[in-house]
């Protein structure tokens, strides 16, 4: 009996030495334990960038003990928080949800308050496919229907997306160019702002993303990824690929911080979201969404950016949008 009970404390005592060590860990591995980190969301809620950095919070406390608050401040696609990304505080407590390519071409509009360099990112996770999508009410029934249409009335048919110069823009632009139609673009603030018009047939469709596609699919009809292989939650839906566009691409998102936030905070910062992101449970809920990860991290940052501002550019200049 009293070896039992001995072996028993033993037991007890080990487990609670190693739920010490757990949560010793997880406390090491948050980058400010005692204080919550403000994750601004540049969009309306409901959208992927709100959708993931909600995951992202969750994990961010239960796992690792660092507690994020996500908050929306939604304005001129994005505009608006990026053009004050550089007067927030630059002690490590605020990071920014910034897309690619949003940040490099919304420079180009007059009146934009930001340019592409002030734009200090640290950490980019994700990539979201683009997706040709038609309420499930529609007349269209495929991406060759709806593009007979458009090429019968050049000028007639619109397309939502979120934002203008933003991916949703340039993949509508890529669109017009590559099918030889002409459809107007509508710019809504964010894609959570844009489902009603889509489901309503406000709007003769969408170019949204994959998430959004599959999220929604009891209501919408998707006519075409920009994947390379087709989608196993829309095994149906066909790449742009396979009718004979070249054409795998989509937005890329992840945060920044203030450029006079120290580098020490920058390492600290992107080596979370890194963690964030490769914890598995997370990683297999947005996989199953739609969402592609990738780990973009601050030392690869600058290569990144170079390269993506090359072929957002090259996108802009084909969809005579500059010169």
């Amino acid at each position: 009996m009293k070896v039992h009970q001995k072996a028993t404390h033993i037991v007890a005592g080990f487990c609670f030495f190693l739920g010490l060590c757990t949560a010793a860990f997880a406390q090491s591995a948050a980058p400010f334990p005692d204080r919550t980190i403000q994750y601004i969301i540049p969009f309306p809620p409901a959208g992927e960038s709100d959708l993931v950095a909600r995951y992202q919070a969750d994990i961010s406390a239960k796992k690792f003990g660092q507690p994020m608050v996500v908050m929306n401040r939604a304005g001129a696609g994005g505009a608006l928080v990026w053009s004050a990304l550089n007067t927030y505080p630059a002690d490590g407590s605020t990071v920014v949800g910034v897309n690619i390519p949003h940040t490099i071409l919304q420079p180009l509009q007059e009146g934009i308050q930001y340019k592409t360099e002030d734009i200090n990112a640290i950490y980019y996770y994700h990539f979201t496919p683009d997706a040709l999508m038609v309420s499930a009410d529609s007349p269209y029934k495929t991406y060759q229907e709806f593009i007979a249409a458009a090429k019968k009335e050049p000028g007639k048919m619109s397309l939502a997306g979120s934002a203008q110069y933003s991916a949703n823009h340039m993949a509508v632009e890529r669109l017009n160019k590559l099918a030889g139609v002409k459809i107007n673009y509508v710019p809504f603030k964010g894609t959570g702002d844009l489902i009603t018009a889509l489901i309503g047939m406000h709007v003769d469709g969408a170019m949204g993303y994959l998430p959004l596609a599959i999220q929604q699919k009891g209501k919408v009809r998707t006519l075409a990824i920009a994947t390379e292989k087709r989608n196993p939650a829309l095994p149906d839906v066909p790449t742009f690929k396979e009718l004979g566009l070249n054409w795998v691409d989509g937005a890329y998102r992840g945060v920044a911080v203030p450029k006079s936030t120290p580098l020490v905070l920058q390492q600290k910062l992107s080596d979370y979201f890194a963690k964030l992101n490769a914890d598995p449970e997370t990683k297999k809920k947005l996989e199953e969404s739609g969402f592609v990860l990738v780990d973009i991290p601050l030392a690869k940052m600058p290569a990144f950016i170079k390269d993506k501002t090359a072929q957002s550019m090259e996108d802009a200049k084909n969809a005579g949008m500059i010169k």
